[in-house]
């Protein structure tokens, strides 16, 4: 009653009007809520927010954006713009297709003859299945939208090729299939080349248990913000500090299709990447690192671009190629910005992000097995027909990581890759190639991998072998086969249990990059699932002398030869074995043959 009374008082005193109104789309009347402010203007910005299942246009309006405090109408009375609710067919929104795609872009047309609306400030939002509607329209209606909001509606879709830098705002309680929200925004966060590590406000607004994570700037500017709320389920937050309607139009207010800010993005390195060095304590060494970025300026010219590592300048170009070098960096994580000025001396910020890893002695790389239907970064995949790259999601069959939900599982999370024709290394999981974005890189010295690995779908298993590769040549260094004894049935919720830990030994001679291999059997339709793998530096060589074949097995009777695990390898005849490629022990000192 009193909310009801609220909205008489607002509309006696004129401030704004609230109306239903019908459109014709496709040879269907459709039906919408709109808030109009009384003085709007012209050239004056566009909200439309599509209600949830079940719902309709006057509950989104009237229930959902209402409290005794505040309404969706003083916050479009107060900052001037216009307010849409749609009604969904049946309450409900058809969110792949096109049909209400096209009742949205004839809401937009209506909106511009009735109240010459700004057509670079429209944006769009919703909740629950609206809110998977307003994924929908980013790959379909990104030249007409400036931003995008979506409360409690996981994602339907993925950025497609060739999209803009998307603003997106996601609201989510914890309560409310949380542990969904994060892969969902991942493909965006990359897309817009944003830092995959947010920037969290905790208490945001004062408010006890929000929190406001921000990945950004991105390219062109742009941010992905997830609005944390603590135990809160399946509905709007209309708390005073928090209120979801000003929360909305915060965010969209900063975007405009036309903005007068220069336009900048940094096109290496890939944001997310990874450099791995292992190496003796305080020996490792990253190479210079290039970062390139473009720059351009819709009502002018680019007068300069700074690249920063942090805070720190490291150059500054006026013309192009807009590059600088990375050069010395020492581990940890790097937030790499170029920063472009116009001749208006306004600024926009791109960001990436890179980290430099040196291992102290080892590297879990499967605790990156934490999303289902995703590739994790520095992962690359092949099936002898389609080759996937991370990080990636969204896959419903193929390469991907698997989630496990039996009562008894060896492990929750396993990378799956399968070959489907049935060549010899035609089916391969690949951790280190260019295009994963992480760089292995090894010094001499002996090295330990060890794994957990089972089948999917082959009962009568198949073998697996495992490579040392030159990650540019694909030369293996070393290699071991091993054929699971444990397969989990093609059904993610059976029940298996752990697989016996392996471990794979292998030496390197040389300094340089690689990649470890993992291939299925020779057979068709092969798979293998990866459950866990620790890549370990048992000992390096350090200052020690190396010998040519021709040398080695040239080595007198004397030469009692080790390997650096206390096995003899060599003998003492006179013509003692060629020795392969590896590091040994000779008269108490190791030798690299390489």
């Amino acid at each position: 009653m009193k909310q009801t009374i609220t909205l008489l008082l607002l509309l006696v005193a004129g401030l704004l009007s609230v109306n239903a109104d019908n459109i014709t789309v496709n040879g269907t009347s459709r039906s919408y809520n709109k808030i109009v402010p009384k003085n709007l203007g012209e050239n004056r910005p566009l909200l439309i927010f599509c209600h949830g299942y079940n719902q309709d246009a006057g509950w989104m309006q009237n229930n959902e954006f209402k409290n005794d405090n505040v309404s969706m109408e003083a916050v479009c009375d107060t900052a001037k713009f216009v307010c849409v609710f749609p009604n969904g067919i049946d309450r409900a929104w058809d969110t792949r297709g096109d049909r209400d795609i096209n009742f949205i872009k004839a809401i937009i047309e209506k909106m511009a003859k009735d109240y010459k609306i700004d057509r670079n400030r429209i944006y769009m939002g919703g909740f629950s299945m609206g809110g998977m509607l307003t994924y929908n329209a980013i790959n379909k209606m990104s030249d007409q939208i400036a931003a995008f909001v979506s409360c409690s509606g996981p994602a339907v879709v993925t950025p497609k090729n060739g999209l803009r830098p998307i603003p997106l705002l996601h609201i989510q309680g914890t309560a409310d299939n949380w542990g969904g929200v994060q892969p969902a925004l991942n493909p965006w966060i990359k897309h817009n080349g944003c830092p995959t590590t947010a920037k969290t406000v905790s208490n945001y607004n004062g408010f006890s248990g929000a929190k406001m994570h921000t990945w950004g700037p991105g390219n062109e500017g742009v941010e992905v913000k997830l609005l944390e709320l603590a135990d809160k389920g399946h509905w709007i937050c209309k708390e005073p500090q928090v209120y979801t309607g000003k929360e909305i139009w915060n965010f969209c207010k900063k975007y405009s299709l036309n903005k007068t800010s220069p336009n900048v993005k940094i096109t290496a390195p890939a944001t997310g990447g990874k450099l791995i060095s292992f190496a003796p304590a305080g020996t490792s060494k990253f190479p210079d690192i290039t970062i390139t970025a473009t720059a351009d300026d819709s009502n002018g010219t680019v007068e300069k671009v700074d690249f920063y590592d942090g805070t720190t300048l490291l150059a500054t170009c006026t013309a192009k190629p807009y590059k600088a070098t990375l050069t010395g960096a020492k581990t940890g994580k790097h937030t790499l910005n170029a920063v472009a000025t116009d001749n208006d001396g306004e600024t926009s910020t791109a960001s990436v992000e890179l980290t430099l890893q040196a291992p102290s002695s080892s590297l879990t790389i499967s605790t990156d097995f934490k999303e289902a239907n995703s590739l994790p970064a520095g992962w690359t995949t092949y099936d002898s027909s389609e080759r996937r790259t991370g990080y990636s999601n969204g896959y419903s069959s193929g390469c991907r990581v698997l989630q496990f939900t039996g009562s008894t599982k060896g492990f929750s999370y396993g990378l799956y890759f399968r070959n489907i024709n049935g060549k010899a290394h035609q089916g391969w999981a690949k951790y280190g190639l260019s295009d994963g974005g992480t760089t292995l890189s090894l010094a001499p010295g002996h090295y330990t991998l060890k794994y957990k690995i089972c089948n999917w779908n082959m009962s009568n298993f198949g073998a697996v072998e495992l490579n040392i590769e030159h990650r540019t040549s694909g030369t293996s260094i070393a290699s071991q086969e091993y054929t699971p004894n444990i397969n989990i049935g093609n059904v993610a919720s059976n029940n298996f249990s752990s697989p016996q830990q392996q471990t794979f030994e292998f030496d390197v001679t040389e300094q340089g990059d690689y990649a470890i291999a993992i291939y299925s059997a020779a057979s068709e339709w092969s798979d293998c699932i990866v459950g866990q793998l620790i890549l370990s530096a048992s000992s390096y060589v350090t200052g020690v002398d190396g010998l040519s074949r021709q040398e080695e097995h040239g080595r007198t009777a004397s030469n009692t030869v080790y390997d650096l695990m206390g096995r003899k390898v060599g003998t003492e005849s006179a013509t003692p074995p060629m020795l392969p490629k590896g590091v040994y022990i000779v008269n108490g000192r190791k030798v690299v043959v390489k």
